[in-house]
């Protein structure tokens, strides 16, 4: 009972951290904004007066909304979105080693983008080039799946890998034929990850519907934890396995393919946020998909304050997720099972 009491406050507090974060992020940057400034910031705008001249409140307003609110939401919502596709995914493949890059969706994402700099000029497009790879990428892994008999769960991960292999060397065959001069270095610099590139109108564009997939994803913790005991109990329990494996491999993969179109490749959160999550609060995807969630969410904006500002350049946000994440591997690989039951 205690136990439970005590995983019931786990939301609250990784809320509270969350909001606290953020609130810190936005006083961070080259150009300082203290805490009092957010606020006369915040009261001048409601209210119209206030103590800050013209043309420090525009440059408030200026640094804030359009740089640092976008980054920070696009930090929150790409780190949530991981963080839950991976949990869904170890659900339904029961296994806890399973990331969202497992049928193909990021050598997909990453491939379309590519793609998408070596033909298209505007950011949009290269980043509509990034989606649709991803949803490709996994569709052929489905589509093979459905070619042969057997274990339907094996057969998922073959394809997944087949996939994966092909648009990788895709990707390698764009990079190939890139101008090195400048296609190139733009590929390979994008594929590293970071949120440098977000702007109003792309958070704009990609919130609703990664906030609809966490949501939705969230709404079938349910049927996830039937998943989890495997096909043959679901189907004992009355659950289509296969159809609601279906929707759900589709759900976590515009997920995925939404955070590849906004930040590139960021590796490793979707691996092992779930596991930390699942410390918290046990297996129970009811409650281990919201938390998983704020987890994700926090940690990202975190790992990007710290590309941000650690260095005088920024770091790509990539590199530092695979730093931090391979010293907890094996901390991971050991406790893997035991956060299962």
């Amino acid at each position: 009972m205690a136990a439970n009491r005590s995983q019931g406050r786990v939301p609250a507090i990784l809320a509270f951290f969350l909001v606290t974060l953020a609130v810190i992020s936005l006083t961070l940057g080259q150009y300082p904004i203290s805490l009092s400034e957010q606020w006369f910031y915040l009261r001048q705008a409601l209210t119209g007066t206030g103590s800050l001249s013209e043309t420090q409140f525009r440059l408030i307003q200026t640094v804030l909304l359009e740089i640092r609110v976008p980054r920070l939401l696009a930090a929150v919502l790409v780190g949530a979105a991981l963080s839950v596709s991976g949990a869904a995914f170890q659900a339904m493949f029961v296994n806890p080693l399973v990331s969202p890059g497992l049928l193909g969706v990021l050598a997909g994402s990453a491939f379309g983008a590519a793609l998408g700099m070596l033909w298209a000029s505007s950011w949009l497009t290269v980043q509509a080039y990034a989606f649709a790879g991803g949803i490709l990428a996994v569709c052929l892994s489905l589509g093979f799946a459905r070619c042969f008999r057997g274990d339907r769960l094996l057969l998922l991960v073959l394809g997944g890998v087949i996939s994966a292999s092909l648009f990788t060397a895709l990707l390698s065959a764009v990079k190939y034929v890139a101008d090195p001069t400048d296609q190139l270095p733009a590929i390979t610099y994008w594929l590293m990850g970071g949120l440098s590139r977000v702007d109003r109108q792309t958070i704009a564009a990609a919130s609703i519907p990664l906030l609809g997939g966490l949501v939705g994803l969230c709404l079938f913790g349910r049927h996830l934890d039937v998943l989890s005991l495997g096909d043959d109990e679901a189907r004992g329990l009355g659950l289509e396995a296969g159809r609601v494996r279906l929707g759900l491999i589709m759900l976590a993969t515009v997920l995925c393919a939404l955070t590849v179109s906004i930040a590139g490749l960021v590796g490793w959160v979707g691996l092992l946020v779930p596991h930390a999550s699942r410390a918290l609060v046990g297996p129970d995807n009811r409650r281990l998909l919201p938390v998983t969630a704020l987890l994700g969410g926090g940690y990202l904006l975190l790992v990007d304050d710290l590309a941000r500002l650690a260095l005088g350049v920024e770091i790509p946000l990539g590199i530092l997720t695979a730093l931090l994440g391979i010293p907890f591997f094996p901390v991971v690989l050991a406790n893997a099972r035991r956060g299962w039951r």
